[in-house]
């Protein structure tokens, strides 16, 4: 899966979804107008994939996402057989995406897609791994709450400093896509890993909707 640096970048968005009928054409829509807005790089213009990885939905998103194929060779769609849960489906999903960047984006639009602008600045800067850590959020004090016990208890388990409030939103480099590749994990915790990978990161605050 090692790749060289292409002369023109490729970026790769990577999005997991589950019965997102209402939501994946506009988290399409959203993230070409940002991603083909990009300043270019040496006179080049990015180039990128969006990759979509559906965990048998059992509604319209598989029809939908195979009509958006139809029309824009950027986008591919990754069918699962079956459910295989929502931790194993997309992190299958960012180990198939090719780009010199892989960035992971849910489908239901609490994942800005604007951030993915200074996702890749700071990532052309020199970051390694840039991530979208919460810094607020449009939901119920309980949720808030629960979030806050859960980071507590990980934090008590974990022996590696995690993250809080970080979902896994966020860009990596191809060298840590590389690495999480050689990791045989049948249940990875993805925002654990890049904890324990230890590469130097970009925190990005920002305000869930």
């Amino acid at each position: 899966f090692g790749r060289r640096m292409r002369s023109v970048p490729f970026i790769s968005v990577v999005t997991a979804c589950f019965n997102e009928e209402e939501n994946v054409a506009e988290v399409y829509r959203q993230v070409r107008a940002v991603v083909e807005t990009l300043p270019p790089r040496d006179g080049e213009p990015y180039t990128y994939e969006h990759l979509f990885i559906d965990n048998a939905s059992v509604d319209r998103t598989v029809e939908i996402l195979r009509g958006i194929c139809a029309i824009d060779r950027h986008v591919k769609v990754i069918v699962n057989t079956r459910n295989f849960g929502h931790i194993r489906s997309p992190f299958h999903g960012l180990l198939q995406a090719s780009g010199d960047a892989v960035i992971s984006i849910v489908a239901d639009l609490q994942d800005p897609p604007d951030m993915i602008r200074e996702f890749v600045a700071r990532w052309e800067a020199g970051a390694k791994v840039v991530i979208g850590v919460k810094k607020d959020s449009h939901e119920s004090r309980v949720m808030s709450l629960i979030r806050g016990l859960f980071y507590r208890i990980i934090d008590r388990m974990s022996e590696v400093p995690q993250v809080r409030n970080f979902t896994g939103f966020g860009l990596y480099d191809r060298v840590v896509m590389d690495t999480l590749r050689e990791i045989d994990d049948p249940y990875p915790y993805f925002r654990g890993l890049i904890a324990d990978l230890g590469y130097a990161r970009a925190e990005i605050p920002y305000s869930q909707p």
